[in-house]
């Protein structure tokens, strides 16, 4: 392989903005701020909006987002008027 060309493969800690869990991962993903990890090391952090510990389909918790039907919903949009 080629020296230069690949991204940097590290560890990271992604943390779940919504629920506030964090794990350890490895990524090549970017990022901006840093932060202490459980073993005392800093680790570069990305945080995320939603990750399995606050997603509905992987807590059981579902949310009604709307009320009305997809098809209403179209014909609402681009029915004739």
């Amino acid at each position: 392989m080629k020296d230069g060309i690949h991204p940097e493969f590290r560890e990271v800690i992604f943390k779940d903005s919504s629920s506030g869990v964090e794990f350890k991962t490895k990524s090549t993903a970017k990022a901006k701020e840093t932060i202490k990890g459980k073993d005392g090391k800093d680790y570069p952090m990305i945080s995320v909006e939603i990750s399995s510990s606050s997603h509905p389909f992987y807590t059981g918790q579902q949310r009604l987002l709307d009320t009305e039907g997809r098809a209403e919903k179209f014909m609402k949009k681009y029915g004739k008027k």
